[in-house]
């Protein structure tokens, strides 16, 4: 049952990530037509994935995490946030309002230039959970604590310390049609990735200590190389 709930979870958390992948790659390039409730689609979309953002961060603690492990078996923490988090990050899919309105509408080279820009973002993101580890991401497999683990700025961590983040930037920002409600997705998620990578990288020291330490040492940037 234990097998089975996490790879229920896993199942989930691609679809999640393969939903976004057709939201906002093809439902959110149409524009919605002009609408009187326009401003309260835009505030729903934004509460919808603030509720994501608050489980993902709050789920994502010491602390949270050693209030979960009370209640459900060690070996289903991270099943369980994966679980929560995808059903979630579905509903911000699949709920998210089409919004009126085109901010840019690109062709010929810097359409394709944009398009490149984007797969260099899939790209970075994919290769960094695979630093991570997909299955550990993915919930099938739990966090080995008692792993020696070494933090490297080599690969994606050469470029900044959250190169998945990086390449989430790159995906929903460089795209060459930008609506309204691709903006507001984009802006608000990563609103959301800044704010919490804070919060991240105090975990990560409460866990690791010096090696983490010694890693931002060794990686000035957080988020965007030469600047954050």
């Amino acid at each position: 049952m234990r097998k089975a709930f996490a790879w229920t979870g896993a199942l989930l958390f691609l679809l999640s990530l393969l939903s976004f992948g057709l939201v906002y790659g093809w439902r959110l390039q149409f524009p919605a037509p002009p609408s009187p409730a326009v401003w309260r689609n835009g505030v729903e979309n934004v509460l919808l994935f603030t509720i994501f953002a608050l489980h993902h961060s709050v789920m994502a603690r010491t602390g949270a995490k050693t209030w979960i492990t009370r209640r459900v078996p060690p070996d289903l923490e991270r099943s369980l946030y994966v679980w929560i988090a995808s059903v979630l990050f579905l509903a911000v899919c699949w709920r998210w309002h089409p919004l009126p309105g085109v901010i840019w509408e690109t062709s010929g080279v810097l359409f394709w230039t944009l398009f490149i820009i984007q797969m260099i973002g899939v790209v970075l993101s994919v290769r960094a959970a695979g630093v991570v580890g997909v299955w550990e991401l993915a919930g099938v497999r739990q966090p080995d604590h008692t792993r020696p683990v070494d933090f490297k700025a080599s690969g994606p961590f050469a470029i900044v310390r959250h190169p998945i983040y990086l390449g989430w930037l790159l995906i929903v920002f460089a795209t060459p049609v930008m609506t309204t409600s691709r903006m507001l997705f984009a802006v608000v998620s990563s609103a959301y990735l800044i704010a919490a990578i804070p919060w991240e990288e105090a975990s990560l020291v409460e866990a690791f200590g010096d090696k983490y330490r010694a890693y931002q040492q060794q990686m000035r940037w957080r988020l965007l190389p030469g600047i954050w």
